[in-house]
């Protein structure tokens, strides 16, 4: 059956304290006709200009762990619109999350863009793979440009996504859209000081 994001999220306890809180009833109507376990092209092009996510696992002590997860924009590659994945490269060799994966699938993801704060959030079940299990999935997420190797593919079935109000999500610029911004003051700039030198030499000229 298809899920919706509440669907996932509203256990018996958050539902009492909705009830508290007097809006129970809001967030009944309000899963009962959305449902959200297919990606639709909206979140496709959001999710191909990331270049970072956190993602949360459990461990079998029901202690959370969220991991901070970076690499080349749309590093988190869609595969079909109920199916991510990506490469683990080796890193710090912790393996706190891949280890909480061995017990439970169960994660959820929330993917940011400060500069138009959106906020995309997601429940998916993790499979973890070999990279020589699927050559073709393995070549699909593999970074040329990353020297690093990789020690094994997550894919990340979807269960259901949601998105987030921009509330108190302050833009942040990286450092590329920040010279992307500037660049033209910078041209305009190097326009000024060629046309003053030329100035300079005009006057200086008998």
């Amino acid at each position: 059956m298809p899920y919706g994001f509440m669907d996932v999220a509203r256990t018996p306890g958050v539902a009492a304290v909705q009830a508290e809180m007097g809006v129970g009833e809001r967030w009944t109507r309000f899963k009962s006709h959305r449902a959200s376990d297919r990606f639709t092209p909206d979140e496709a092009a959001f999710l191909a200009q990331r270049d970072s996510f956190y993602i949360a696992s459990v461990s079998e002590t029901g202690w959370p762990y969220v991991q901070h997860r970076g690499g080349p924009a749309g590093f988190l590659k869609m595969l079909d619109p109920q199916t991510l994945a990506f490469a683990d490269y080796r890193g710090n060799r912790q393996y706190i999350s891949t280890g909480n994966f061995r017990t439970s699938g169960r994660a959820c993801l929330i993917l940011m863009d400060y500069v138009r704060r959106a906020r995309l959030k997601m429940y998916v079940q993790v499979e973890t793979l070999a990279p020589e299990s699927d050559r073709a999935l393995t070549e699909r997420v593999t970074d040329g440009e990353y020297g690093a190797s990789i020690e094994r593919i997550f894919r990340l079935r979807l269960v259901a996504f949601d998105w987030n109000c921009p509330q108190h999500i302050v833009p942040r610029f990286s450092e590329r859209e920040i010279a992307t911004a500037v660049q033209p003051l910078h041209d305009r700039l190097t326009a000024l000081e060629r046309e003053n030198a030329e100035l300079r030499q005009q006057l200086a000229e008998p």
